[in-house]
């Protein structure tokens, strides 16, 4: 038995894995590629024009990948289901962060609000009674990668697989429960993502708009001006509690933000809900109305 089947057994509530469908990039890359390859085997003269067409495909390809709310490459999740109208996701990425995480839980207890943590298992493993919280206090915990390297969509498919799968199984160790939503590094991938996702039955979040509160200097409004400025229902917003940049002052800007954003989104009229809720909430109606059509009860 490889590493990958004996450690995904031992999580429990591992989602299913999927099956994997190409993009229509993909199959009209690989079209281009047989097709370029054809002509060049056939017609020596038509060399340049084949070549082209396959360098276009590749940058193309690149572009989806450099893209965080791309959907050429496969399914991403930008926006909560239409279910979910009067809702908006907050989601945080890079932690658990010590000395950040619990001021960001604490406000948003205040609120009564509900967010998705994208942790990196290595942070988690070293912080495994602060992960431990997020969920107590009734937050998700998802999968954003092991180590969080910059160069993880040059990743081949062996090393991604390791990489997502070990996290998973360390996220799933610490709270319980297997992620079911993978966000990647920077939000930049390849070709080879989506597939391993299927195989580890997980499904890619990115966001409908970020605050780029990573950066230093900037004012708190400004940061929260990239957030509202066209907030509405089945948004997913993207925070920062790992690695935040922080405001002239030196104060993070996950901490200066997070008040007014919260604040706006009250008075809004729209409650702060889990990417996992959301999506769980659809499924549940989903699987009523197969199980009414069949005549069998709904299970718990």
């Amino acid at each position: 038995m490889n590493w990958f089947s004996a450690s995904a057994g031992a999580l429990r509530d591992t989602p299913p894995s999927r099956p994997w469908r190409p993009s229509p990039l993909l199959y009209g890359a690989a079209a281009v590629h047989v097709a370029g390859v054809g002509a060049m085997l056939t017609h020596p003269g038509s060399m340049i024009p084949a070549l082209a067409g396959i360098a276009a495909t590749h940058a193309a390809m690149c572009a989806g990948g450099l893209w965080p709310r791309s959907t050429w490459l496969g399914p991403n999740l930008l926006q909560l289901p239409p279910a979910a109208h009067d809702c908006v996701a907050l989601t945080f990425d890079d932690g658990p962060n010590p000395a950040l995480t619990p001021r960001v839980l604490d406000l948003l207890d205040q609120h009564g609000a509900r967010a998705t943590f994208f942790c990196i298992g290595e942070r988690a493993a070293a912080h495994p009674a602060l992960v431990r919280e997020i969920i107590r206090r009734g937050h998700a915990v998802e999968n954003h990668s092991m180590h969080h390297r910059l160069h993880f969509s040059l990743f081949g498919p062996g090393r991604m697989l390791r990489d997502i799968s070990a996290a998973q199984q360390v996220l799933g160790d610490i709270t319980g429960q297997a992620p079911r939503f993978f966000r990647a590094p920077a939000g930049l991938r390849n070709p080879f993502l989506e597939p391993v996702l299927c195989r580890l039955g997980l499904q890619l979040a990115a966001w409908t708009r970020r605050g780029f509160d990573t950066r230093c200097g900037d004012i708190a409004a400004r940061v929260a001006q990239r957030l509202t400025g066209k907030l509405a229902g089945r948004d997913i917003l993207l925070l920062h509690d790992g690695n935040p940049g922080v405001d002239p002052a030196g104060n993070p800007h996950c901490i200066t933000v997070l008040p007014d954003l919260l604040a706006a989104i009250d008075r809004a009229g729209l409650r702060c809900v889990t990417l996992r809720a959301a999506v769980e909430a659809v499924e549940a109606v989903e699987s009523g109305h197969a199980d009414s059509r069949t005549g069998q009860s709904p299970t718990n």
